[in-house]
């Protein structure tokens, strides 16, 4: 049975790559760079061999805590990105446990993030080359660091497998998880600027995590090399009771899930609550309008879509911390509006099969791309405004207001406009509905990140009079390019986004058909 669930975990492996030319290419090029990824941190384990043992103590065992911690918590942030071997899936299946939990973990090792981990531990044999025991240590504690990171890691998604059937779970984690991604460059100059600024703080990290789960099986070899074999036995011990205390929890929160697998309630509403359709008016415009703001609200892969938006302020006031000149900051306006004006740009692939209830109503092109800007534009035009006039506020530089909110409303009108003929014209695969945000099929990066490219730039070049006329203003100083700039951006923006609702509209009503079979193979 264990062979059965490592080969069964192989060939989804193996069929993943059957389904079409571009995710094969999407996987090798993704293996290429995780084998880049892999290849800098073998050199660079190898290569701190060479150091002094108390520096390769600290950053063993810091790097390898955190390393835990990313097994321990990413499936729990990112329910769905990985469901192969799901332990939902084996309810019906009257599996041994003991042979059943053999099959999981191995068959964890057997993905791409069990191969690197085990790589990259195995490499710290060649890190402590020049302490043999420390060398031979550290070839038994990779195993069961690994064995940890496995164990721990089914554990928290067995566990987890009740919250990660209710929806409102997987919205939060999905929006909140994709945060420490986006603010990792501050993050990480955060934690090296504390490092700079008190050089024994590593030393004392990597010793207190060195007595946690964390960091015990990574202390271990540096024990050995010190001489202090009888603390190294110690950390080992409780190193393997962790693992048998994790083991026997993942067991019994296994047994748990197989006889009470978990469902999803229905919530009952009270009739003639219309909600948000009660809200616009009773037109084809609003009705597209009202379903695509509740999908704003309710369908978390949208949010992922924007959730960089309210970081933004975050993200520049770091860039320009050091200077103490907030002068990029007050650039947020513009760039929010574009990044929001562009975040339509897939809502039919967003759409997915349910796409066919605009065709079956005749719901007409012109209707569906007005309503889906109105949607928009309900809470995108006064984020706009906000991050538009609060950043100048704060700097004391409200003169150039004309022409911040002219390139603010013209990214934000074009933008739109752009978006209503691009999703009417190019599909590709993203993630289904219910699904994690993270979830990317395999092979569809390629042509999702050239559609985004090409799009960006031709907004750029819608925006060139704008643009241009910013660039007057900060070179001349003379007010009348900043009105010159809203002017501009309040005419060519609504001129642009009344073509791409009309070029959009024709588009859709001549593909409708073809974007329904698009949408529902994109899977």
């Amino acid at each position: 049975m264990v062979a059965h669930l490592v080969r069964l975990k192989l060939t989804l492996l193996r069929n993943s790559l059957k389904r079409s030319t571009w995710q094969l290419v999407g996987v090798i090029l993704g293996s290429l760079y995780g084998l880049g990824l892999l290849g800098l941190v073998v050199a660079g384990l190898i290569a701190l061999g060479s150091a002094d043992p108390e520096l390769v103590r600290t950053v063993v065992v810091i790097g390898g805590s955190v390393t835990v911690l990313g097994w321990l918590v990413i499936p729990l942030v990112a329910a769905g990105v990985d469901m192969t071997l799901d332990p939902a899936r084996f309810v019906t299946f009257a599996v041994p446990m003991r042979q059943l939990i053999a099959g999981l973990t191995i068959g964890a090792v057997v993905g791409i993030p069990g191969v690197v981990t085990l790589i990259a531990s195995l490499t710290l044999v060649a890190t402590w080359i020049r302490f043999p025991l420390a060398a031979l240590a550290a070839a038994v504690c990779a195993v069961g660091a690994v064995l940890l990171c496995i164990v721990g890691s089914r554990l928290v998604t067995t566990a987890g497998t009740a919250l990660a059937s209710s929806r409102k779970f997987k919205d939060l984690s999905s929006t909140v998880a994709i945060i420490p991604l986006i603010l990792l460059g501050p993050i990480i100059a955060g934690i090296t600027a504390g490092f700079q600024s008190s050089p024994g703080f590593a030393g004392q990290l990597a010793d207190v995590l060195a007595w946690t789960p964390l960091g015990v099986f990574w202390a271990v070899p540096a024990d050995i090399a010190a001489g202090n074999v009888p603390l190294a036995l110690g950390r080992f011990v409780m190193g393997v009771l962790t693992i048998a205390v994790l083991g026997w929890l993942w067991q019994k929160s296994l047994s748990h899930a197989l006889v009470t697998p978990a469902f999803n309630s229905v919530s009952r509403k009270g009739a003639g609550n219309l909600g948000l359709f009660a809200r616009f008016p009773a037109t084809p415009t609003g009705a597209v309008a009202a379903r695509a703001l509740i999908y704003w609200v309710r369908d978390p892969r949208y949010a992922a879509s924007v959730v960089i938006v309210p970081l933004l302020p975050i993200i520049l006031w770091f860039v320009n911390r050091e200077s103490g000149d907030l002068t990029l900051l007050t650039y947020v306006g513009p760039l929010t509006a574009f990044l929001l004006a562009w975040s339509i740009s897939a809502d039919i692939s967003y759409d997915n099969t349910a796409f066919w209830t605009h065709l079956s109503t005749g719901v007409s092109g012109k209707a569906d791309r007005a309503g889906r800007v109105l949607a928009l534009g309900v809470f995108a035009l006064p984020v706009t405004i906000v991050f538009t006039v609060v950043p100048l506020w704060l700097n004391g530089s409200l003169q150039d207001l004309p022409m911040m909110l002219g390139l603010s409303m013209g990214a934000l009108l074009t933008g739109a406009g752009l978006s209503s003929v691009v999703s009417a014209r190019y599909t590709y695969n993203v993630p289904l509905p219910g699904e994690s945000a993270f979830k990317t099929p395999p092979g569809t990066s390629f042509s999702m990140f050239t559609i985004q490219m090409l799009g960006w730039m031709v907004l750029l070049l819608l925006l060139l009079p704008e643009i241009a006329l910013t660039i007057a203003y900060v070179v001349s100083g003379h007010a009348v390019y900043g009105w010159l700039t809203l002017a501009a951006g309040l005419l060519l923006g609504t001129t642009a986004l009344i073509l791409g609702i009309r070029i959009g509209g024709k588009w859709y009503d001549r593909r409708g058909p073809e974007l329904l079979q698009a949408v529902s193979v994109n899977k």
